[in-house]
């Protein structure tokens, strides 16, 4: 190989490491654009499952099977093929039901942690994996603080699979699938800042019927799934150990600790093969002009 095209090669690495402090600042940027929320009242819900089924209609997924009350003996997660469960927990105060899916966060430490950004923040606030720019890396699994990307090891061609919240309908105009079809408005869509404000003014005017806390508005710098609880959060399944502070900056501090090494090598192996296929077209080429001068 000769210099020109060691020099074609190293810049095309180089395009991977730029891309860190690149995606960093885009996401700070995004956290200042308004973005939409869906708020979820617990002491709505009644464990109907309609939103599963709607989800599932939505994205060409598997229609849940199990429709009896019995899918509740066990607590359930997502699935690459059932992008959203609900759960119920046995509290003082009763059953609750709770329904799980990706937070979509202000400042998504997954997108931050993809060095292609196929996991993506988009402007409106849901969170997207585009696949035409994966490269299986799957930080994103790594990095999400939710445990919620979920990858095809099953199948020949692996995706990335979780909740977009229904991105195509919000282009369109229309609210997400499992919000319109809730039959007791335990979901509410909007933009963030009014999903708070409708929180707040429940918890205000209702204190004997909800914990003193809006779970989702400052956790890991706050998601776009809010929630409303009549029992504190520790007792529904959520995790009550995160800080305030955005996953993102950890997320970073982990990737620049990363061997700069192993994050060129697979491009230069990349580039080296785009030249050497080059090389052989280019061989092919000359031969057969050879035997058509002869």
């Amino acid at each position: 190989m000769d210099r020109r095209n060691f020099l074609k090669n190293l810049c095309a690495a180089g395009a991977t490491s730029v891309a860190l402090p690149a995606l960093a600042e885009a996401q700070e940027e995004s956290t200042k654009k308004e973005f939409v929320s869906v708020l979820v009242d617990t002491t709505r819900c009644i464990g109907c499952r309609s939103c599963e089924v709607a989800c599932a209609t939505q994205n060409d997924l598997p229609i849940p099977e199990n429709t009896s009350s019995d899918v509740f003996a066990e607590l359930r997660d997502t699935t690459p093929d059932q992008w959203t469960v609900v759960n119920k927990f046995e509290t003082d105060a009763g059953d609750v039901f709770v329904k799980k899916q990706c937070m979509h966060c202000n400042q998504a430490a997954c997108s931050t942690a993809c060095l292609t950004q196929a996991m993506y923040k988009t402007q409106e606030g849901p969170v997207i994996w585009r696949a035409n720019k994966c490269m299986g890396c799957r930080f994103c699994m790594v990095s999400c603080p939710f445990v919620i990307p979920r990858f095809e090891y099953d199948s020949a061609n692996p995706k990335i699979q979780k909740c977009i919240l229904c991105y195509e309908r919000l282009e369109e105009g229309q609210i997400p699938a499992c919000v319109e079809t809730c039959p007791v408005d335990a979901l509410q869509f909007g933009t963030r800042r009014e999903m708070e404000r409708i929180a707040q003014n429940r918890v205000a005017n209702h204190p004997n019927d909800y914990v003193d806390h809006i779970y989702g508005q400052h956790e890991v710098g706050g998601t776009g799934w809010l929630y409303l609880s009549a029992v504190p959060f520790d007792q529904i399944g959520f995790r009550t150990d995160l800080s305030h502070e955005p996953v993102p900056a950890l997320t970073q501090n982990f990737l620049y600790s990363v061997p700069i090494v192993f994050l060129l090598w697979p491009a230069i192996l990349n580039g080296m093969r785009y030249t050497k296929s080059n090389e052989d077209a280019v061989q092919i080429d000359m031969t057969d002009n050879t035997g058509e001068d002869s």
